[in-house]
């Protein structure tokens, strides 16, 4: 996949259904951590919401990752519908949580897959969507002494990385264009740093 679609920002929605409220986050995200960090978020604004209910799409290592989280609804009533209009408007790197407060009258089972389906689908309309270049992703494992040259090559020539360290080595994992992945590679010969397409 060369390119792909995906939000622009995040936005919000609400959908009021049989006196329950249903309130929509949507969000372009890079990595699973960022959803984490999300929720943790939206547990701390909504103390009293009954359920947090979540999907989130990411394309990374050239493969499909995908998680749902109904978070007390009856199985597969709200994070898989909300997958669902992830995918029906064909976006990768989104993470949708909708928060529901209960309003008193059950809505059955047909009634949530629908109000869960609608209210994600609410905000990613109060969004943009905008394609953007697939990249690829490179690993390299390097001592902390040449840690200093590899950051400096990644400043100089603008790379998206991440850093994470460990006790004795650090790992770096850069993002780039399919186009540019031998290109970046050559850039770290003259510390005999090796990358890895993951």
């Amino acid at each position: 996949m060369n390119n792909f679609k995906t939000l622009k920002r995040s936005s919000e929605a609400i959908l009021k259904e049989k006196g329950s409220k249903f309130i929509a986050y949507a969000y372009p995200i890079q990595s699973k951590e960022e959803v984490n960090e999300k929720i943790a978020i939206l547990k701390k604004e909504h103390p009293k919401a009954n359920h947090i209910c979540t999907a989130f799409l990411l394309f990374e290592n050239k493969e499909e990752y995908y998680l749902t989280n109904d978070d007390g609804e009856p199985s597969n009533s709200a994070g898989m519908p909300i997958l669902g209009q992830i995918r029906s408007h064909e976006l990768f790197n989104v993470f949708i949580a909708v928060v529901r407060y209960f309003g008193g009258t059950k809505l059955g089972i047909g009634g949530l897959i629908s109000a869960y389906k609608t209210a994600a689908s609410m905000a990613i309309d109060e969004n943009e969507i905008m394609e953007i270049e697939a990249k690829t992703a490179l690993s390299m494992e390097l001592e902390y002494s040449v840690l200093g040259d590899a950051l400096s090559i990644i400043d100089k020539n603008q790379l998206e990385s991440t850093q994470i360290h460990k006790d004795k080595k650090c790992f770096i994992i850069l993002k780039v264009k399919p186009t540019d992945v031998d290109r970046v590679k050559e850039l770290f010969n003259p510390i005999n740093i090796e990358l890895e397409e993951i």
